[in-house]
């Protein structure tokens, strides 16, 4: 059985290596839930994301700033259901910092481009999954077992 802070340590090694998440504003029109690479340090957020200053994300701040991010790790063996707050981020050296070549195809002006606006998602709590279906948890179920104990170990909610 994990502990939730392995269930966590498991998410962030997860996140780092496959950093795409789906973002969405939580109430708001068209704050629908769209693909982000999402950057981080250590093992902790803030997260930040670069977009255009017209993404339907960025318009829908008026309406609300509570978000949901939610993670697929690339083998399907971690989910996780992120909460918090989004924001426009004003600093200019978070920019500088997280800048690099694949960013930079996106935004011709560079770091100046006028439609660059960078979002920060100040972390609060998640809901993360271990992926419990295996060989041995199938196993289990046709010998009578309930599956539910399986993934009920499995699962964290934690503070971020």
């Amino acid at each position: 059985m994990a502990s939730d802070a392995e269930i966590e340590a498991r998410f962030w090694k997860e996140l780092k290596a496959s950093p795409v998440i789906i973002l969405g504003l939580d109430g708001a029109r068209d704050g629908h839930g769209v693909p982000m690479t999402a950057f981080f340090e250590e093992d902790h957020g803030p997260l930040w994301f670069f977009t255009s200053r017209s993404s339907g994300l960025v318009q829908a701040l008026g309406q609300s700033h509570r978000a949901m991010a939610h993670y697929v790790a690339k083998g399907h063996d971690l989910f996780a259901t992120v909460h918090g707050n989004l924001g426009i981020e004003q600093n200019a050296a978070v920019i500088d910092k997280l800048w690099n070549n694949h960013v930079a195809a996106w935004y011709p002006g560079g770091r100046d481009d006028p439609d660059l606006v960078v979002l920060r998602l100040d972390t609060e709590h998640a809901m993360i999954w271990l992926n419990a279906s295996s060989l041995g948890a199938a196993v289990k179920r046709l010998l009578g077992r309930d599956p539910r104990a399986d993934y009920a170990e499995n699962m964290a909610e934690v503070r971020l």
